[in-house]
């Protein structure tokens, strides 16, 4: 999906977030995060961040390990200051393994920068098992899934 929806609002941002990352600009890219952003990650807590400095030393690493990655919006959701975005990550390992992850970050947006996200990206799992076994897993006693 291509975002465009004007030059401003949350599509605008996102438009730059996606651009950057694509381009590997890693001073535009830690440029689309406030210096005070908060990233929450609701599945992973110990995750979680403040600041735009982890940014930074997050995309140093990823551009680092997968030289090729790529982000694609594949489907945005704008409410005022809040942008819903489904993204797919793409690349090759250094192993040369593939590199995907896909979820959705909800993005605050405010001044063409983002104040805070929520996070649920995670690494693709195509051999986890079907719908029956992730609720067996998740629902067995002492396990987790």
């Amino acid at each position: 999906m291509t975002v465009d929806s004007g030059s401003g609002g949350t599509a605008g941002f996102v438009r730059k977030l996606v651009q950057a990352t694509n381009d590997h600009d890693l001073d535009a890219l830690v440029g689309c995060f406030a210096p005070d952003y908060r990233n929450e990650t609701p599945v992973h807590p110990a995750r979680s961040f403040d600041g735009n400095e982890q940014v930074r030393r997050n995309w140093i690493q990823i551009f680092s390990a997968i030289p090729d990655v790529h982000v694609e919006v594949v489907r945005l959701v704008e409410d005022e200051d809040t942008a819903w975005a489904e993204m797919e990550h793409r690349g090759t390992k250094p192993d040369g393994s593939p590199h995907v992850m896909r979820g959705v970050v909800i993005f605050g947006v405010s001044g063409g920068r983002a104040d805070w996200a929520r996070f649920y990206l995670e690494p693709l799992q195509e051999d986890g098992g079907d719908a029956d076994d992730a609720v067996r897993r998740a629902t067995a006693a002492g396990r987790t899934p």
